[in-house]
């Protein structure tokens, strides 16, 4: 199961690239299509708050693909360890 979460740690990585790829293909087409102060402002604030989400997605992959999470805990006392 551990050598699933690392695979899978990958493909996080994988996915938080190519959306945010995507979404400033789509951010610079549609600001290209038209250039007017709305659509400038509108695409800008999708691409800046995806930003800190594809970030968070890729340090999720990094960690699992680290090993991190092979070992999760069962109850609540061996968290306040």
């Amino acid at each position: 199961m551990n050598q699933v979460k690392r695979i899978a740690g990958f493909f996080w990585i994988a996915i938080a690239f190519v959306a945010y790829a995507i979404l400033l293909k789509t951010t610079i087409n549609q600001i290209a299509a038209k250039p007017t102060t709305d659509t400038i402002v509108q695409w800008s604030i999708f691409a800046i708050i995806f930003l800190p989400i594809a970030i968070g997605l890729i340090i999720f992959g990094w960690l699992a693909m680290k090993g991190d999470y092979d070992q999760l805990p069962v109850s609540s006392e061996e968290v306040a360890d």
